[in-house]
């Protein structure tokens, strides 16, 4: 059933909610993609994709408008997809299940995926119209922005012909981006041996849940829960009064999301359980209290589980233990160009037992500051090579310099200071966006970023505000007349 097409702007909520239905996931875009061309071929309109599957559709300028400069609407089709773990969703194959609770809409047990999917309804809706005036229009969709920006870093000169690109992927109404932070990823890999469970032994599963989570670089200044660091604090404080033995853990998702929930399987001979028990009551009381105002649906739960089948030797758990409690995690520093800004930060997204006898940590870093990126990176590289591990960096990705003199940023804040008489707020995002890549490949790009309020992007308690949608449609369109 159908339950936003009630909701004005029509039809960009209606398009909206058939993006719902479509699943896309980071690198299983085929199905959205096919969805996309078999729009623009329904409309009558040119579309074309390249080699990393990236899709651009093409609408001529309005009459009266065909000497406005081209303009680039952008978005990424890709979603993250996070669940509840008491939820059942296959993201592969399922439809999203969009609600309107109290003026959002948010989705069932899931992410919404309107962290990019209103950016692209409002792009179909722009493209199916006959009343809105504009001069030419590409409209860009990208692969795989949220799991490695693959789409923007594939894009070719010559793809694009636009010299203006309005980039649909902001999160709060009311603020225009000119910058985004540079990103790189840290990897640490851990090699254990197995050991034989000893005799008259207990096993326990740690579980931490509950947590905000959210985005990496939107949120990582909110003092929010990390599951990883919570679940490791535990183990390193109950390895030094128990003969606890690691057997297992799995923490976090998605490089660029808190960690939100985490568990750990450990033994211990069972004259130790009393200790275990004891020692976890107490850690439980001091983190709640520590989190009371910004986590207050933080469950930490220890329960007797079924003795696994090993556990890893004593060297490789302590040096694990240490490293993942010394890993930096949070804001690094302030920035000194634009007040009240994250300048840096790093992010211990998740801990994982994998194939081979190994464990994967995966740290993601930001900076608006090239140079730092990196030293940052080197930081988190230097506490897990000092503990042993095996490590290696992504690619990364620039940062978007700021450009206050911008000339579309001008049209951008006048034609909102004239529709809802106040003015907005400029800055840069601590969040990656793809417009640093694009501005590599395509230098004369001029460019801004804006969009309406979405709040827990990244985990599934995202939502998607409906007043600032409204305003969003509002001021897209009369930016596009405004070109003229």
């Amino acid at each position: 059933m159908n339950v936003l097409t009630k909701i004005n702007p029509q039809p960009l909520f209606n398009y909206f909610e058939q993006i719902c239905k479509v699943p896309r996931p980071s690198k299983k875009e085929g199905k959205i993609r096919q969805f996309l061309l078999d729009f623009a071929k329904e409309n009558g309109l040119k579309s074309k994709t390249d080699d990393a599957g990236n899709v651009l559709i093409l609408k001529p300028a309005t009459p009266g408008m065909e000497n406005v400069p081209t303009v680039i609407l952008q978005t990424h089709m890709d979603m993250v997809c996070e669940k509840n773990s008491d939820k059942v969703f296959d993201f592969d194959n399922d439809a999203i299940e969009p609600m309107i609770v109290d003026g959002w809409v948010k989705a069932n047990g899931t992410t919404l995926g309107a962290d990019c999917g209103i950016g692209i309804a409002a792009q179909l809706a722009v493209l199916n119209s006959e009343e809105i005036k504009h001069g030419p229009l590409e409209c860009l969709i990208t692969v795989d922005e949220e799991s490695g920006l693959t789409g923007a870093f594939a894009l070719q000169p010559g793809f694009l012909s636009g010299s203006v690109l309005l980039n649909l992927d902001s999160e709060d109404e009311g603020e225009m981006f000119i910058g985004c932070a540079g990103g790189i990823d840290t990897l640490a890999t851990f090699v254990y041996q197995k050991e034989e469970i000893p005799e008259r032994s207990s096993a326990f599963k740690i579980v931490v849940s509950g947590l905000q989570g959210g985005h990496s670089g939107d949120d990582i200044h909110k003092n929010r829960g990390n599951a990883n660091k919570i679940v490791t604090r535990f183990l390193l404080k109950a390895s030094g009064s128990t003969s606890l033995k690691l057997a297992g853990f799995n923490g976090g998702n998605l490089r660029n999301a808190i960690a939100r929930e985490a568990f750990a399987v450990v033994v211990l001979p069972e004259s130790d359980s009393v200790n275990l028990a004891n020692d976890f009551e107490q850690f439980r009381a001091g983190i709640l209290f520590e989190f009371e105002r910004t986590e207050p649906k933080l469950k930490l739960e220890l329960e007797e589980t079924e003795i696994p089948g090993f556990v890893i030797d004593n060297l490789t758990q302590n040096r694990l233990l240490n490293a993942l409690v010394a890993c930096p995690h949070g804001v690094l520093e302030m920035s000194s160009r634009m007040e009240g800004m994250v300048e840096t930060s790093t992010n211990l997204a998740s801990v994982k037992f994998i194939a081979d006898n190994k464990i994967q940590v995966t740290t993601s870093q930001r900076s608006e500051i090239e140079s730092r990126k990196y030293y940052a990176a080197e930081m988190v590289e230097t506490v897990f090579k000092m503990a042993g591990a095996e490590v290696v960096h992504s690619d990364g990705y620039p940062g978007w310099t700021p450009n206050p003199d911008s000339p579309i940023l001008k049209t951008v804040v006048g034609s909102y200071v004239r529709l809802f008489n106040a003015k907005p707020v400029v800055r840069s995002i601590h969040a990656g966006l793809e417009c640093g890549l694009f501005l590599k490949k395509y230098p004369q790009l001029d460019m801004v970023s804006f969009g309406p309020t979405i709040r827990g992007a990244h985990s599934p308690g995202e939502r998607l505000n409906i007043e600032t949608t409204q305003k969003f449609w509002v001021h897209l369109v009369d930016v596009l007349e405004s070109m003229k």
